[in-house]
């Protein structure tokens, strides 16, 4: 019996421990982004979800130079992802134009999402050991200057 419950024990232990981590924000229209750590060595992967999203509306989820108040983020590392290809920037749509067909994620039922986003020490000539950078969520280029989607979780490059 002593063995199950230092089983059960350890199993709820290990289960807590991302939990305690996870950060979440939500944003202006009610959605929710969560990351799985804020601090991060460079070339790790950070998981994110994000729920209740308006599947009409694009987005680019990626790790971003966080921009002055109004600008849209960028640099990010993995650019604008309209490639469909790489592990620092993702585009989710469930709409996306004809050229983006099999490009894009879809979003799941209810605005769902989850990617792993590999943070890096360095986007472009900014270092994000000395600038702040961000997981960041923004409306896609086919709302380019909508400001109204940006979110942005800080995340510290140790």
């Amino acid at each position: 019996m002593k063995k199950l419950v230092v089983s059960v024990i350890a199993v709820i232990f290990c289960a807590i421990i991302p939990v305690a981590n996870a950060t979440s924000i939500k944003g202006a229209q009610g959605q929710l982004l969560t990351v799985s750590a804020t601090t991060a060595k460079s070339g790790s992967m950070i998981t994110v979800t994000g729920n209740r999203f308006d599947e009409t509306v694009g987005i680019y989820l990626a790790f971003c130079v966080i921009p002055k108040k109004g600008a849209a983020p960028t640099p990010c590392g993995g650019g604008v992802n309209k490639a469909g290809t790489g592990e620092a920037s993702f585009w989710i749509s469930s709409n996306p134009p004809p050229y983006a067909v099999g490009l894009t994620e879809e979003f799941l039922p209810g605005g769902r999402f989850t990617q792993k986003v590999q943070v890096s020490r360095k986007i472009g000539k900014f270092d994000c050991t000395k600038v702040r950078c961000a997981i960041t969520v923004r409306a896609d280029h086919l709302r380019g200057n909508d400001r109204s989607y940006d979110m942005f979780i800080p995340v510290k490059i140790k």
